[in-house]
């Protein structure tokens, strides 16, 4: 049980707290509610930018690392398509110092040329690195526009090409930030060793004075249902071939999320789940094999994705996907392994707890998703998941006019 109260601040910005005395360290974690789905289509791969610079400099704090490594603390940050999160920790006693960097840069960025042609080079560089040159590492650049034509999850978080990157202007920055970067478009969340009041008159000195606003949102446009199969075959400078099949599925806020990850969870996790332990071990069709959910704010994906044994067949190796897919829908689920994948969320959740800046996450995104309750009570609708609920998930989805395949083959393979 995860212990925690809520506050608002006037101007809008939700802080949670979250006390324990156990630990002399406190973490400061910030939230905005701004990711690459809120990006032009046409410049695109700004919301990880915009992350980037934001360790740049603030209107009165040039260099962000220096007074916190001074403080004798650490950071981070993270975007994706629905949001970009700040942490950092740093022992309670210093916990003023996390106020006045994080409130400074609330405040106003230190925007300039200069700051924006490192960061964008940074970025472009890793577009490169991790995208382009690296085996299967421009996957999902083919496999999101592929299964999305409409909603903005149809480019990867770095953005569709480097040349949106490269384009990017000092204005582009400037209004991103004053659109986005605001109080009521961010949820704080204090957790450690602290003392309630304090961290409240920390939160009103340093960040109740910062007035802006961001504009209502106009929504994002909603995938249509996919009734036809699409696939795209491409040929890399990889060792294997490899099969990524996309299935559209609701959305990490919908009710039938939990029979969702965990139907998942029956067909891949562990090396004794359906998929590896019949495709892997038994029938030697694939050196490795996943699924997983995409777990995204608005309706996202189950992918099904494995590498080939040299030597088999891309469309015997699909049989076998098909088979296991047809086997979930026909055969009820054991109680057994059902009770199985429940017990091993239970257990990834309370292993999440232990670590503090892990803690002060899941509030922030259980706040972001309506209810910061659910921190605490969400394992409880895994747990209400029947065999049925998942059976009628698994034939909802496992469809192929729901599916988009990608086939990435070796240069190297006959096949």
């Amino acid at each position: 049980m995860i212990t925690y109260s809520t506050h608002l601040l006037t101007n809008n910005l939700k802080l949670i707290i979250h006390q324990d005395k156990s630990t002399p360290l406190a973490t400061v974690n910030i939230l905005y509610k701004v990711g690459a789905r809120d990006e032009n289509p046409e410049h695109t791969g700004f919301a990880h930018l915009f992350e980037h610079l934001m360790f740049g400099g603030s209107v009165n704090i040039p260099d962000y690392d220096g007074p916190l490594q001074l403080a004798g603390g650490d950071n981070n940050a993270f975007t994706n398509n629905d949001i970009t999160n700040y942490y950092l920790t740093l022992p309670t006693g210093n916990l003023s110092t996390a106020f006045w960097l994080e409130s400074d840069r609330m405040t106003g960025l230190s925007f300039s040329e200069k700051s924006l042609d490192v960061q964008r080079n940074v970025v472009i560089e890793e577009f490169k690195q991790r995208y382009l040159n690296q085996p299967y590492g421009d996957v999902w650049l083919l496999l999101r526009p592929l299964a999305y034509k409409v909603h903005p999850y149809r480019w990867a978080t770095i953005g569709k090409e480097i040349e949106h990157i490269e384009k990017t202007t000092l204005d582009d920055v400037k209004n991103f930030y004053y659109k986005f970067y605001n109080p009521d478009n961010a949820i704080m969340v204090v957790a450690g060793n602290v003392v309630e009041e304090e961290v409240k008159d920390l939160a009103e000195q340093w960040f109740g004075s910062i007035q802006r606003s961001t504009p209502p949102r106009t929504g994002y446009p909603p995938e249509p249902d996919q009734h036809e199969f699409r696939e795209c075959t491409v040929e890399r400078d990889v060792p294997f071939d490899a099969v990524y099949r996309a299935y559209h599925t609701c959305s990490r806020l919908d009710r039938e999320y939990h029979a969702v990850d965990l139907l998942t969870d029956i067909l891949s996790r562990g090396k004794s789940a359906r998929l590896y332990n019949e495709l892997v071990l038994k029938q030697k069709l694939f050196t490795n094999i996943h699924a997983y959910t995409t777990g995204d704010f608005d309706k996202g994906l189950i992918v099904v994705d494995g590498k080939l044994v040299k030597g088999v067949k891309m469309a015997d190796a699909e049989n076998a996907i098909d088979e296991e897919l047809q086997k979930i829908i026909r055969v009820p689920v054991q109680t057994d392994e059902l009770k199985k994948v429940k017990n091993k969320i239970e257990s990834t959740t309370e292993f999440s707890e232990v670590d503090l800046s892990e803690r002060a996450l899941n509030l922030a995104v259980a706040e972001y998703m309506g209810d910061v309750e659910l921190v605490n009570t969400e394992i409880k609708k895994y747990q209400a998941v029947t065999a049925g609920e998942i059976m009628e998930q698994a034939s909802k989805i496992f469809k192929k006019g729901n599916c988009s395949v990608l086939h990435y083959l070796s240069k190297t393979t006959s096949n």
